[in-house]
């Protein structure tokens, strides 16, 4: 059972959310056909999000800077997320624009607006769980396509309902997080994408 429930850690974790939520936003019509368009988000989204992160942790962790990929001490979080704020806003200003996806690049903005809030709280000595604000808001995002595009789209939010659970009860098994910190990154997560979403809907 331990393993099972440490496994959502890495399914869900904080790297792989933004390429969830691509695939949720780009299928969100019900339309499943595969184009060009579709496979340079895809491919944005994988570089900027994914490759590139996984590219700077590798140098981090050669030269000492972070011990694993959890990043479990304070000081180990504050240069990745100050590096992923970075790449947000390239995102965002080069790829995910407002005129070409404005519910995605909302999205973003919600992630940028937690990614500081998480990297701020650093300094008063405060760790939310990025875990939980990845999942959290990624579940807020899908709501909000499902309402947008007004789609029965039930079965995935009650899903990810069900593993903001159970990646809570994950990062505790890990003792990863305290329950106050598992709450602080709910929080962080899904209120910058609740008031975004207005913008959007």
């Amino acid at each position: 059972m331990k393993k099972f429930l440490v496994s959502f850690s890495y399914v869900f974790h904080p790297l792989f959310i933004p390429l969830y939520a691509c695939f949720f936003y780009l299928f969100a019509d019900q339309s499943y056909a595969i184009n060009r368009e579709k496979i340079i988000v895809f491919a944005e989204v994988i570089v900027v999000t994914m490759v590139f992160p996984l590219l700077i942790f590798l140098l981090l962790r050669s030269i000492g800077k972070i011990s694993s990929m959890m990043a479990p001490k304070l000081g180990e979080r504050k240069m990745p997320l100050v590096i992923q704020c970075f790449l947000i806003i390239l995102l965002v200003k080069k790829g995910i624009t407002i005129e070409l996806y404005p519910e995605f690049h909302f999205f973003f903005l919600g992630a940028l607006l937690s990614t500081l809030i998480a990297l701020l709280l650093l300094f008063v000595r405060t760790k939310a769980s990025l875990h939980m604000l990845g999942i959290s808001a990624l579940t807020m995002f899908v709501f909000g396509l499902n309402r947008h595009f007004e789609t029965d789209n039930t079965f995935w939010i009650s899903f990810l309902i069900v593993m903001n659970a159970v990646v809570a009860a994950s990062r505790l098994e890990m003792r990863a997080h305290t329950p106050k910190e598992l709450v602080l990154g709910f929080l962080i997560g899904s209120i910058p994408q609740m008031f975004l979403m207005y913008l959007w809907l």
